[in-house]
This record gives structure tokens, sequence and C-alpha cells, in this order.
């Protein structure tokens, strides 16, 4: 286990060198947090990644969004293929002292998404039906997974002001909650036992906005193995990001 003070988190927010591998836009990220013991999360992880803890806790992540621009470095976005929406269930780790995600799976409204990502990242792509609706400040997600393990979301959020205590449009301070859970850009997968891979990715500090849950029923968590049985700890909204993907390297 690694607490949030012992690593730098700035250090990934910087530009890497290197070919970019593609890029994304996404938008209407809602993100849903709850507290969990880091020995309920152990079991789930391979011995290659250390938890990464805030204020004694793992914490286990709900992220709904929208995704658009989706392409390869080398090809144009095209319409019906390049936008879609996405959710997935994350926590937090650290490999070789640096801080990043663990996906337990990804749920996505694109069939041929799923396949590219599962054969090229090798990460746990799902095909699933989904929905965005947004009416002024209240924003509806919904999904239903096609495959089995089987789960859904329907989830309800109204939006409010920029993060009190953050800087420019709510850009989370480092040393803060909302910097340990939105400020990631580093990702790890195992590639096959003993085999990790880092991807990084590229964008300007998240402008968060307050969210205030009027309704959260899913079941992706349970799906993946993790049981929560509160609420949910933390809620954040951000309007979006432009990304540039960097690609996936195994490390060993």
């Amino acid at each position: 286990m690694t607490s949030s003070t012992e690593i730098d988190r700035l250090a990934p927010r910087i530009r890497p060198a290197g070919s970019i591998a593609g890029y994304q836009t996404w938008s209407d990220l809602l993100f849903v947090h709850w507290r969990i013991p880091a020995a309920e999360l152990r079991p789930l992880l391979p011995a290659e990644v250390a938890i990464d803890e805030f204020d004694g806790s793992a914490w286990i992540g709900l992220v709904l969004f929208h995704m658009s621009g989706v392409r390869p470095w080398w090809f144009p976005a095209l319409p019906g293929v390049s936008n879609f929406h996405e959710t997935n269930v994350r926590t937090y780790v650290t490999c070789r002292g640096e801080p990043g995600v663990w996906f337990f799976s990804l749920d996505a409204a694109n069939s041929l998404a799923v396949r590219v990502a599962r054969w090229r990242w090798r990460m746990r792509y799902f095909f699933a039906e989904m929905s965005i609706a947004r009416r002024d400040t209240q924003i509806e997600y919904r999904s239903r997974r096609l495959l089995p393990p089987l789960g859904q979301t329907d989830v309800v959020a109204e939006i409010g002001d920029w993060w009190p205590d953050g800087g420019p449009d709510g850009e989370a301070r480092p040393g803060t909650l909302e910097f340990f859970l939105a400020e990631r850009y580093l990702l790890f997968t195992e590639l096959a036992p003993g085999r990790i891979a880092r991807g990084q990715v590229h964008h300007r500090p998240y402008p968060l906005q307050t969210a205030t849950l009027h309704r959260c029923e899913q079941s992706l968590l349970s799906a993946a193995g993790i049981n929560v049985t509160t609420p949910p700890a933390h809620v954040l909204f951000s309007p979006g990001v432009s990304v540039d993907i960097f690609p996936l390297r195994e490390i060993g």
C-alpha cells in the first residue's frame, strides 16, 4: 500500500516525449467514488501493483462520460464510430513508484471500440447499451451490459458550481482528495501474469464542478467482484477535456 504523500503526483501531468497514438475528447464526466478497505481490493490486483490510498482508504470509482473524436493519429474521426458513451470501474494504484489507474471494467456503447481495445490494449472492455440525457443542470446516465458478467447503471446527478476549493475553473489543488481522484494520467494493465503495461494520456487539468446524486443504482461494481455497502462518499462533475493518447508499453 502507498500513502498519498510518498510519491510524485505532478510528474505524470508533464507531456511525455515520443509519438502520439491517438486523440479523444471526454465530456460530461461524472466521478462517483466509494471508500473501501484496501484489504478487500488486494486479492483483485496483481502483485506488481500497490494500492494507492488517501486518508487511510482505498477508493473505488464509477466514472461515466461521453467520448468523441476518438481516432488514431493517422486517421480522421468517423461518424458513428468515433463518438460513444463509456462507463468505467476503477481504483488507484502505484507501480514502480508512479501513481495511476487500474481498471476493473470499461463499458462502451460501441462494439468496434470494444473489440479494438480488447485486442490492442488488452483491457477489460464490454459492449453495453448506454444513454446520457442532460436537462439544464441535471444529468442522467443509464447503461446495460449485453454480455456476462452482466451489469447496469442508473445514475442521476445535479451539477453545481465550480469546485469551491479549486483553482481556475475548479481545477483540483495538489494534496486534495479531488486531485487524488481526478488528476490521473497513467494507467496500468496486466497483459499476462507477471507482465504489466503502462499507458499515459495528456490533457489540461480537469475543470471540476460540484455534483449531488439524486439516484445511484448500479451493479457494475459487484460484477467486478467488489462489494460496497455504503453510499458513495464523493461526487464530482467535469464538462470535459481534449486528450492526447500515448502508446501502451510493457514495463515488466
